[in-house]
């Protein structure tokens, strides 16, 4: 994948995502009485799901970077 197909994914691709997702969460709140019934629960799923997504994406990236950096200087 070169850095324009990337950066297209990101700025169209991450909102649209992010569409579904909202949408997928209000729909639940109104069809799933469960999730009106513990929306502490509920809410803290909802908000930990992405933030876990976003946490290990974030990992990997500084990994990938971290080991780019460590294989240049042990070239020099």
């Amino acid at each position: 994948m070169d850095s324009d197909s990337k950066f297209a994914l990101l700025v169209i691709g991450l909102p649209l995502g992010g569409l579904v997702y909202c949408g997928l969460g209000v729909a639940l709140m109104i069809f799933s009485s469960t999730v009106r019934e513990h929306p502490l629960v509920s809410g803290m799923l909802f908000l930990l799901i992405p933030l876990a997504i976003a946490v290990s994406i974030w990992i990997r990236a500084s990994a990938k970077a971290y080991q780019s950096h460590q294989s240049h200087q042990s070239h020099q």
